[in-house]
């Protein structure tokens, strides 16, 4: 049985920034997402795990509009974001996108990756924009990268650049799909800190990942995910620790942590 936190008593959190109501996305005759419902609040950060194939990139291609959803609804604050007659364009932009591939553009610097979307796409004054960047490539020990092209960063050093990319706007969520997969081992640490001391400034977070003894960490709740269904959703401590299902148990013993 699933664990269901009482989301709506916890004074820590705000209002919800994020729902998925009954939500099923199939590919031909097979159903990856089966009546998928949860939410994530204001400041907090939730983490999606589960083992290869059960949904959890599915889930954040649905929120950031890469694939539609066949049934069921997805709700960013009072925005329908299945609706079609919504601007795709307004809701992308209040949505913060990481993937494990880095996507940042090898023809130009630091500083116009970062800005580019702001200056291109939002219309931003070219000075305004560097001007947030560097503040937040400053934050995180790159400003003295910002002229540097990505083939001379580390593929720790390029995650953390394509993070400040998607906080350029402020965006109301940050997803963050699997962002150390691609990385060597050695560099997984850096990029888990930034996402660290992002959970402690009060950024939402919705993370897909298989770090788990970050997720134990750093996450507020964690969602389990199996053949398209949840089949645990609360605490760390209660999920990871203490879990209701024996097939839990049995996933969560591969990483030792029960």
């Amino acid at each position: 049985m699933a664990h269901e936190p009482a989301l709506d008593t916890d004074v820590r959190f705000g209002d919800k920034v994020l729902r998925l109501d009954n939500v099923v996305k199939r590919f031909g005759a097979n159903t990856v997402l089966d009546h998928i419902s949860f939410e994530v609040r204001q400041h907090e950060t939730v983490a999606l795990l589960g083992p290869s194939g059960s949904g959890k990139s599915t889930i954040m291609k649905c929120i950031s509009l890469l694939e539609r959803v066949d049934d069921g609804q997805i709700w960013l604050g009072d925005t329908d974001i299945t609706d079609p007659r919504e601007n795709q364009d307004r809701i992308r932009a209040r949505i913060g996108v990481v993937f494990q591939q880095f996507n940042l553009f090898s023809h130009m610097t630091v500083l116009n990756n970062v800005t580019l979307a702001a200056r291109k796409v939002h219309g931003w004054p070219r000075k305004k924009a560097e001007e947030k960047a560097m503040g937040l490539l400053k934050r995180i020990g790159m400003d003295q990268k910002a002229r540097e092209y990505p083939d001379r960063l580390s593929g720790g050093q390029q995650q953390r650049v394509a993070i400040c990319r998607a906080l350029m706007m402020e965006p109301e969520l940050l997803l963050l799909d699997e962002i150390t997969s691609a990385l060597d081992p050695l560099l997984v640490g850096e990029v888990l800190e930034m996402v660290g001391e992002l959970k402690r400034q009060g950024t939402t977070i919705l993370m897909a990942t298989h770090e788990m003894s970050f997720a134990h960490d750093a996450a507020d709740r964690v969602i389990v995910l199996r053949r398209g269904k949840i089949a645990e959703n609360g605490s760390p401590q209660e999920v990871m620790d203490h879990p209701d299902d024996p097939e839990t148990r049995q996933f969560f013993a591969a990483y030792n942590r029960v």
